[in-house]
């Protein structure tokens, strides 16, 4: 790999970049630079909004300025559009450290992204040492249950007359084994205990399953991890990838996997060079398969470890600060840092009790539509939830008064059928032996089946790899001239040095012409498709194409500019999950309430309830001004007999016990009615009603 000079400890007499540090992110910044060995192992606890990606991107700076080369630096994100924010930073920074240095200009950062893009490099450059085809394809969520899927049907395991667990079942179970490293016993146990009956029989499915991938070269989000951590357990890959990176930097630790820490100490067993940046507080991923154990136990895993603590918070008013850190200091385990503000002071959080959800819902949009007559935009309140079926009533409420509003989730972009099926077709075009994705490209042509498939497939198979004669396939007479066609656009598309995006836009219009007959609402699904072709324009092949949208999948596709609406502003709603990293001047929590927060299904021990914890704490830490946190009384009790009245009473959640309701403040709503003055005629007479109920006894 080419090298880049650089010059040593550039601007070290002028540190005015990095003058907007506060002293312990100054500290974090520049701890053990210019050591040989890239210095102590390093973590940096960062409390919410204390700046820690500031921090980091002065880390990599000031690594830079004191002589690392960037490819000699491996930084780890959780998203591509964090690992692209830190390295615009770190190299605005940087050209400010330099004074002025030409020679640092044009710098990039050739090893930072996901730890999950990272993997797929480093897995395809390794791929004939670990004996995997370089031309692997890499299915998707979706695209992994099909394949697990089809195992599972060929297993016999969908024909058991005791019902068996469903495709999207399985992959959970099969990944959480992988990304945890737990036992399957365990696994289920703890997760799946409805499925444990049939242990023996998910253990064959995954070696199915697993065996089906290598036949057909394809990898699953989940192998990325795995295949990086097993290969980086021979001694000859860690060393050459532990010499590559002298510096290793992770952003979000609290949210890594016992795989992805098992890679960090595969290539840095004493943790020299490694910065890991991270709050314990802001743990809540384990359903992902994230471990807090991993940052809690950092000291005692690396001897001689660092610790610097950031708590100065540039985000929340002291009232909400105070709140939180009452909340979160009655967890089980953690590290010791008490969050502080030097913005001006606020309201204290409200604890707002509802007599039900449509309550609930009514006074949110009553307070959201005051906060905005007041001056404050929709787009900077934001409601937030435990679970996204929780906002259905506040949706129907929005609706009915009017208010725009924007909900993070629900159906991306990839996930829809007609894009799935142009991306199925390039995959299977560059790997033949694709079974997924050859079984959904094939039946896109009229006449052609299941059954016709499943047989092409099965002669694909039969054939020596590079073997595979398209052409020649068994297709019905009827069938043949279109099968032609479509096997030229294969062939051309998949063609080494095929000129693109011009072969895959020849692709693309081979489906626009299958679309009206597959899909009713043609018109806009023919739009994604071009939409889908400007997006393979930015990339320099289909191999990068391919592996970026099935590493960062974008959430939506957007049309071609028009008119503008009359009303830009929206409200947000979001799962707390999706809120992580994200702020806003005001913030409601809904059902602030035992059984919702903490979920009914997330009690089982006290790991679970802590984590249920840290997710009310990330839910207050989202806001800086305001904040609400909502308290209904009634949830009414849905059958199938029909809606009928009845309810359940509910309580405040147990994070806010009484020892600490002094940093909250009570309101209610809908407000008090005003006092009965009485009738005129109970002013003027005495009605004797006691002794009419006694006289019906008598």
């Amino acid at each position: 790999m080419p090298t880049t000079p650089i010059p040593t400890q550039p601007g070290a007499t002028d540190d005015a970049w990095l003058a907007d540090l506060n002293a312990a992110q100054r500290d974090a910044a520049l701890a053990g630079l210019g050591a040989p060995d890239g210095g102590a192992p390093l973590l940096i606890i960062a409390g919410a909004g204390t700046g820690k990606t500031n921090t980091l991107a002065h880390r990599v700076a000031a690594l830079i300025a004191s002589g690392a080369r960037p490819e000699s630096i491996l930084l780890l994100t959780f998203s591509r559009r964090a690992a692209d924010e830190m390295k615009r930073r770190a190299l605005r920074l940087l050209a400010r450290a330099a004074s002025g240095d030409t020679r640092l200009a044009g710098l990039e950062l050739p090893w930072s992204g996901t730890f999950h893009a990272i993997g797929a490099r480093l897995v395809r450059e390794f791929a004939q040492a670990i004996g995997l085809d370089p031309g692997f394809s890499i299915l998707d969520r979706e695209d992994a249950a099909d394949l697990m899927n089809l195992a599972r049907h060929d297993a016999g395991l969908a024909n058991r007359r005791k019902r068996f667990p469903q495709k999207g079942t399985c992959l959970s179970i099969y990944s959480a084994v992988v990304n945890t490293g737990d036992p399957l016993d365990q696994v289920l146990q703890a997760s799946f205990p409805w499925c444990r009956e049939w242990a023996d029989e998910l253990r064959a499915l995954f070696l199915a399953y697993v065996e089906a991938k290598q036949a057909q070269a394809v990898l699953d989000y989940d192998d990325l991890l795995l295949y990086w951590a097993r290969m980086a357990e021979h001694p000859a890959i860690a060393g050459e990838l532990s010499a590559r990176y002298a510096h290793v930097l992770v952003d979000e630790y609290q949210d890594t996997n016992r795989l992805q820490s098992d890679i960090l100490r595969a290539i840095k067993p004493d943790g020299r060079g490694l910065t890991v940046v991270g709050d314990d507080a802001q743990s809540i991923y384990a359903f992902r398969g994230a471990t807090v154990r991993n940052i809690l136990d950092f000291p005692e895993q690396f001897d001689g470890s660092r610790q610097v603590t950031l708590e100065q918070n540039y985000r929340s008013s002291p009232q909400i600060l105070a709140a939180s850190n009452a909340v979160i200091a009655l967890s089980g385990e953690g590290f010791d840092k008490t969050l502080w503000s030097a913005r001006p002071d606020g309201a204290a959080p409200a604890l707002v009790s509802v007599r039900d959800d449509a309550d609930q819902a009514g006074y949110i949009v009553d307070r959201t539509l005051a906060r905005r007559e007041s001056g404050m935009r929709l787009k900077s309140q934001a409601v937030l939830f435990r679970a996204a079926h929780h906002s259905a009533r506040l949706e129907i409420e929005l609706t009915r008064r009017n208010v725009p509003f924007v909900k993070f989730g629900g159906l991306r972009f990839l996930e829809a059928a007609h894009v799935k099926d142009l991306l199925a077709t390039l995959r299977w075009a560059h790997n033949p032996r694709d079974r997924v994705a050859g079984f959904r490209a094939i039946q896109l042509l009229a006449g052609i089946g299941p059954k016709t498939a499943a047989t092409i497939l099965d002669s694909l198979a039969a054939a020596p790899p590079g073997s595979e004669l398209l052409a020649e396939q068994p297709v019905p007479g009827h069938c043949r001239e279109a099968w032609s066609h479509f096997v030229e656009r294969l062939a051309a598309v998949a063609e080494p040095g095929a000129p693109w995006p011009a072969a895959f836009e020849r692709l693309a219009d081979w489906y626009a012409g299958q679309i009206e007959r597959l899909y009713d609402d043609a018109a806009m699904r023919d739009a994604d498709i071009r939409q889908l072709a400007h997006l393979a324009a930015t990339y320099p092949d289909a191999t990068h194409f391919l592996t970026e949208l099935a590493l960062d999948p974008p959430e939506a596709s957007s049309g071609e500019a028009g008119v503008p609406l009359r009303d830009e502003d929206y409200l947000v709603l979001s799962t707390i999950h999706s809120a992580k990293g994200q702020e806003w001047r005001a913030v409601t929590v809904l059902n602030v309430v035992d059984g919702c927060i903490p979920s009914d299904l997330a009690t089982g021990d006290a790991a679970e309830i802590d984590e249920e914890r840290r997710l009310l704490y990330v839910a207050m830490t989202r806001a800086r001004e305001e904040l609400d946190l909502m308290l209904p009384k009634r949830f009414y009790v849905t059958h199938q007999s029909g809606l009928g009245d009845r309810h359940v009473y509910a309580s405040r959640t147990r994070f806010i016990p009484n020892a600490i309701r002094h940093h909250f403040r009570d309101a209610s709503w809908p407000p008090p009615p005003p006092p009965l003055q009485g009738s005129a005629v109970s002013r003027q007479t005495a009605i004797d009603l006691a002794a009419s109920m006694r006289a019906m006894w008598k």
